[in-house]
């Protein structure tokens, strides 16, 4: 009992540290290695796809809490477009919970792993997109000043930002990996977001959308409630380290290490379909 609880602690830092340093959430980690645990090796009880995408998201919940405090003390959580982006997310996480129960999901993960590992190659022409004109387009625009002196402006239309975040909640619940894997490429390449506040207003709506997600895979039993009470511990001490980390880093770095993550996250979706 003592090993495996230790065990999870550890999976919980390295999997609450990486996700909010890349605003990612954990789930990349959590996921797969409850999966290979429970039934690669005899050091946990093997759990279900569902329960080890149900008990990864309540762990995100704590991951994303503790990141986003940590973030807040940075000024770096834009909190009104990750309250707009959680109008969409949230509905969209509920029911990503609740089709992860009715579908087959293994040809949609292999498709979806490939589209991840495309949009990291994409990440790599980011510099060489322009922002748009502030001044001649509604919405909510803003400005920041990195730690070089850089001023940065960037901004979207409500109903762009809600559109999209409908489908980050959806693959969020659905395949327990956080919606950030989308919406951190999507605020940099589409709104211009300046890579440390996108990680930042990322973990805040990771927060808030695997909260809601969480209550459809309570409902239908998919928490292993003792996993999950030995990974929050290490996921909540990952959340500070990891922004700890990421305030010391420069943007082309979190974008780097973004490009490496969501790489890791393609190939584990088209192995979890491929097997």
């Amino acid at each position: 009992m003592f090993l495996e609880v230790a065990l999870l602690l550890i999976v919980g830092l390295i999997a609450g540290t990486l996700g909010s340093l890349v605003g990612l959430g954990g789930g990349i980690i959590i996921v797969p290695t409850l999966l290979f645990l429970g039934s690669g090796t005899a050091l946990l009880s093997e759990v279900s796809p569902q329960v080890a995408t149900g008990t990864s998201l309540l762990v995100i919940i704590f991951t994303g809490l503790s990141s986003t405090i940590a973030y807040y003390k940075q000024k770096k959580v834009d909190y009104k477009s990750g309250l707009i982006f959680f109008i969409g997310s949230g509905p969209g996480g509920i029911f990503g919970a609740w089709v992860n129960k009715q579908l087959d999901i293994d040809a949609f993960s292999i498709w979806f792993g490939l589209f991840m590992i495309f949009i990291s190659f994409v990440l790599m022409f980011k510099d060489r997109l322009k922002p748009r004109n502030k001044k001649t387009e509604k919405g909510i625009w803003r400005t920041y000043v990195d730690a070089s002196g850089n001023v940065q402006t960037y901004g979207f239309q409500p109903a762009a930002g809600i559109s999209i975040s409908i489908v980050v909640g959806f693959l969020g619940g659905l395949l327990g990996i956080g919606g950030g894997s989308l919406l951190v490429p999507a605020m940099i390449l589409l709104f211009f977001f300046p890579p440390h506040i996108a990680v930042a207003t990322s973990m805040l709506l990771l927060f808030l959308t695997s909260a809601t997600s969480s209550i459809a895979h309570i409902y239908m039993g998919n928490i292993n409630w003792l996993y999950a009470a030995a990974l929050i511990p290490g996921a909540w001490i990952g959340g500070k380290l990891g922004a700890s980390i990421n305030q010391k880093l420069p943007s082309k770095t979190i974008v780097a290490l973004l490009r490496i993550v969501l790489i890791m996250v393609g190939a584990r979706l088209i192995y979890q379909g491929l097997v």
